[in-house]
């Protein structure tokens, strides 16, 4: 998907629910960075200790920032840091998991079930590529988030860690987000990337070449795809009248592709003082549809 728009470039078995492994943490660092002060300073909960599966190694009444607990939960991957950064959201993983899933509904992803905050096997535990692509993006719109998932090496007050996303290192423009494995759930990986004016956020779910699917994937996006400016001062005409955008706009659309402009009526009259609506199709495809106004 592009990021900012949502638009579909490539898909394949989108609305399949699979388990996703720690590309669950996608969702606790949203929360963590949306909902809480990353410079507050905790002591390690005894549920964090000795979490099995990947680890930063917490210890039994460590003090520790949440802000380092955040870098390792995306860079490392740790099963612990999530453990201490649910229960110091939340006063307990439960009811973490219970925000969680409030805000994947906020997200629109009504086929996903979290049932823990790291991705450990559950069979309740579940998402689709479509809807963890959609939080995918709603997270890179977050600047905290982008920031931690684009580190390649992060040191802290506390801890140190190196970022184990490759694409990082051999994707052009890639800037996230995160990697992921169990036995059940497979090769799991979703990836970013930006260049010129153009966002992509790829998720592969079960895949045992995550890493070279992910990056044809993605080149084959921008290879097709890019985004144009549609500007606010551009002026249209509607039945003699100039009318034109209230701001702009950006609009993803295939290279090569001709794109028909068309003015007509506003239908829904709850914007007053709409007089007109541009719409613009590829191939017969609407691909933006926004009202005009009058100059003033």
């Amino acid at each position: 998907m592009e990021l900012t728009q949502g638009k579909v470039m490539h898909e394949k078995n989108a609305d399949k629910r699979l388990p996703m492994a720690s590309t669950t943490k996608i969702m606790t660092a949203l929360i963590v960075a949306e909902e809480c002060d990353l410079d507050e300073v905790i002591t390690v909960p005894d549920e964090a200790v000795g979490v099995e599966g990947s680890s930063i190694y917490l210890k039994k009444g460590e003090v520790i920032s949440v802000k380092d607990l955040l870098y390792g939960l995306m860079l490392r991957s740790g099963n612990d840091a999530s453990c201490a950064l649910a229960i110091h959201h939340s006063g307990s993983i439960e009811k973490f998991v219970e925000r969680m899933n409030q805000r994947a509904r906020e997200l629109g992803a009504s086929d996903t079930n979290f049932a823990n905050p790291n991705g450990l096997p559950n069979d309740q535990h579940y998402t689709t590529a479509r809807d963890l692509c959609n939080i995918s993006r709603h997270a890179m719109s977050n600047p905290v988030f982008a920031e931690v998932v684009s580190t390649k090496n992060y040191s802290g007050e506390y801890r140190t860690f190196a970022n184990k996303n490759k694409l990082l290192h051999r994707l052009d423009g890639a800037n996230g987000v995160k990697t992921g494995y169990t036995q059940k759930a497979g090769r799991c990986l979703v990836s970013s990337a930006k260049r010129d004016k153009m966002d992509v956020v790829c998720v592969v779910l079960n895949c045992y070449d995550m890493w070279d699917r992910s990056e044809r994937i993605i080149e084959s996006c921008f290879d097709k795809y890019c985004n144009e400016t549609l500007s606010a001062d551009r002026i249209f005409n509607f039945r003699g009248t100039e009318c034109k955008l209230d701001k702009d706009y950006t609009v993803t659309v295939e290279k090569g592709k001709e794109l028909k402009y068309d003015i007509c009526e506003v239908k829904d009259r709850q914007d007053r003082a709409a007089i007109a609506k541009l719409e613009i199709y590829c191939e017969n495809n609407l691909i933006f549809s926004h009202n005009l106004y009058t100059i003033k």
